[in-house]
């Protein structure tokens, strides 16, 4: 994995101007911390900041190939998981190679395909390739947005970077914030609109997307979307197919020159990936599997049973690692820990987060980094099979909203006056209607059928964008790259069209997902109920949070004082949030954690100047 930064003037040299790109570079250290790289010319600068995971001296970025009287240069984000067989259909093709490096792969690709080049990839990227014969700049995301790229267009400058931060840290980018802005934050936030930036001026490319930037212009074009059809295998069939492309997903994403671990909850979804790498491991010869998981201090001592929550994670844990003999360790972090690193998650984030489910997500992964490299994790499957409550409960499927996001007017409660007036309801509902507009239909699909694809459509687009966002700036703030095998777009794209009924067999959550791993894992696993990411129950936590918000209401020079109501979140902190009727965003997010959304919006302010405007 890495952090590419970028910069294209058609108007004028930026020769002289390296000392920017390489401070826009250096913001992305922990994105890429083994080494570095800038490349130049009249009208463009590219930088790039790499973790080494394959080919350590092949992979070296920027990477420039001349075809001919042509040259191209890339710098690259990402993890290409069939590299082998696109090398060996350009061999086919006459094209030779350097080295074994999936950059080199990409930029060939590009070479022989032109932009269609994306149609070929399998895995997890962001990329730029200047052509400087067309004096064209390339840029393209991932299907799935597993991978990050923002840009902005100010005056004749087009800027971009794996992270707002990078982009902040050019001198003509200030940290404006609009109304629109303020809105996605009180309205969406921890989640956000696809393709906003929240910062004025500040876009994300969206999943699936690429973008050309010329003297023309700017061109965007989506290039992946989901594909409703009839569903034609028979149960058996489709269990045993999906079993076939995990697998496979899985046994792709091992490719690594340094150490692979998983994360392990104990759940169906990391114990499944945690079982398919053992195997491969134990063909190769390679030896025991390394697990992760994360706990905290007294957590079984205050632990409560609920609908979100059904049980704790240990006992599961213990029986599948006992059963598949990984080499298992289990995180446990301190609760002042998680309040002292909400600041730190911000600035990995660039925004308010999920609070301490980020930072307990970047200790975690901290923690792993001392052991592995690369992880694979279990992100995606709950939103391509259903794993939600909100798939089962009648009241969330067909509320008319984000079903993990039904707050909208209690959240511009806490406004202050100078900003309650702001259409946060009208704002939501906007957004989710353009949403469901874009699911793709299937004719003869009954009112039910469809708004089955719709709830998909919703988790895929917004639900499972904000974790993959929380995954990918949490781990590479430790300098670990995270894989999530289940955002394999070939999964996703067959278990779009499964229907529900098989989706749902024996009423149980991912239910067909559990029969195709029948043989996998034990069945104590296979029947144990969802269970979300783990978060502290420890009252200490609320009481830490409590101190902490009630010193920033006391500050008269406190950021986020301009908007919001006193009394309304006086009340909220007093409670420990329980004054807040409902979850501030999915199960997670409860009381607690709404204060310290709050508590990591006023540093966010602070720390990054952000000017209302």
């Amino acid at each position: 994995m890495s952090g590419i930064v970028g910069w294209v003037n058609f108007n004028e040299s930026l020769e002289g101007k390296k000392e920017i790109i390489q401070n826009m570079s250096n913001k992305l250290i922990n994105r890429g911390p083994d080494s570095e790289g800038i490349f130049s010319e009249k009208h463009i600068l590219l930088g790039h900041r790499r973790l080494i995971v394959v080919d350590p001296e092949g992979g070296i970025q920027p990477m420039t190939r001349k075809q001919g009287d042509r040259q191209y240069t890339i710098v690259y984000n990402g993890e290409l998981y069939n590299t082998e067989d696109i090398r060996k259909r350009l061999v086919q093709e006459g094209f030779s190679f350097k080295s074994y490096s999936d950059t080199e792969v990409i930029l060939v690709a590009y070479i022989a395909w032109g932009i269609d080049c994306v149609q070929h990839l399998n895995g997890i990227f962001t990329f730029a390739i200047w052509d400087e014969m067309k004096q064209q700049l390339f840029l393209t995301r991932d299907r799935l947005g597993v991978k990050p790229l923002f840009y902005t267009i100010k005056g004749q400058n087009f800027i971009f970077g794996s992270e707002i931060k990078a982009l902040l840290e050019h001198p003509n980018i200030e940290p404006h914030l609009t109304e629109q802005g303020l809105i996605e934050i009180f309205a969406l936030g921890p989640g956000r609109s696809p393709g906003s930036g929240v910062f004025k001026n500040i876009r994300e490319i969206e999943p699936g997307y690429w973008l050309v930037y010329s003297k023309t212009g700017l061109k965007i074009q989506r290039y992946w979307q989901l594909e409703s059809k009839e569903h034609n295998e028979n149960f058996q069939e489709t269990t045993e197919k999906l079993k076939e492309l995990l697998v496979d997903a899985v046994e792709q994403q091992l490719v690594s020159d340094v150490p692979v671990g998983t994360f392990l909850s104990g759940g169906l979804d990391s114990s499944a990936i945690s079982a398919i790498v053992a195997n491969k491991l134990k063909e190769d010869g390679k030896g025991q599997l390394n697990t992760f998981s994360v706990d905290y201090v007294d957590n079984q001592k205050y632990f409560k049973s609920s609908k979100f929550q059904p049980d704790e994670d240990k006992k599961y844990i213990e029986l599948v690692t006992k059963e598949k003999g990984f080499n298992h360790r289990n995180i446990v972090l301190q609760i002042d820990e998680l309040l002292d690193t909400l600041d730190y998650a911000v600035e990995a984030r660039d925004l308010p987060g999920m609070a301490d489910i980020d930072s307990s997500l970047y200790l975690f992964c901290r923690e792993v980094k001392k052991h592995a490299t690369v992880a694979l994790s279990g992100e995606c499957a709950d939103e391509i099979f259903g794993g939600y409550v909100w798939f089962r409960n009648p009241e969330m499927l067909m509320s008319y909203s984000f079903p993990w996001s039904q707050a909208s007017k209690e959240r511009r409660s806490i406004l202050s006056k100078a900003y309650n007036y702001l259409p946060i309801e009208d704002y939501v509902l906007t957004k989710y209607e353009e949403t469901i507009k874009e699911v793709p239909k299937l004719d003869g699909e009954d009112f039910q059928q469809h708004r089955m694809r719709e709830m998909f459509y919703l988790n895929l687009k917004w639900f499972m964008m904000g974790l993959l966002n929380r995954k990918d700036r949490m781990s590479m703030a430790s300098g670990l790259e995270v894989r999530v095998p289940f955002a394999d777009h070939r999964i996703v794209e067959y278990v779009w069209n499964i229907p529900w009924e098989m989706k749902n067999f024996n009423g149980q959550e991912k239910g067909v997902l559990r029969k195709a791993l029948e043989d996998i894992l034990p069945k104590e696993v296979i029947k144990r109920k969802k269970s979300p990411y783990p978060k502290t129950y420890n009252p200490l936590y609320t009481e830490l949070v409590q101190k902490k918000m009630r010193a920033i209401l006391a500050d008269k020079n406190a950021p986020i004082l301009q908007v919001l109501d006193l009394k309304a979140v006086n009340e909220i902190v007093e409670s420990g949030g329980k004054s807040f009727s409902k979850p501030w965003y999915g199960q997670l997010m409860a009381g607690p954690q709404l204060i310290a959304y709050l508590i990591q919006m006023n540093h966010w302010m602070k720390i990054y100047n952000v000017k209302l405007v």
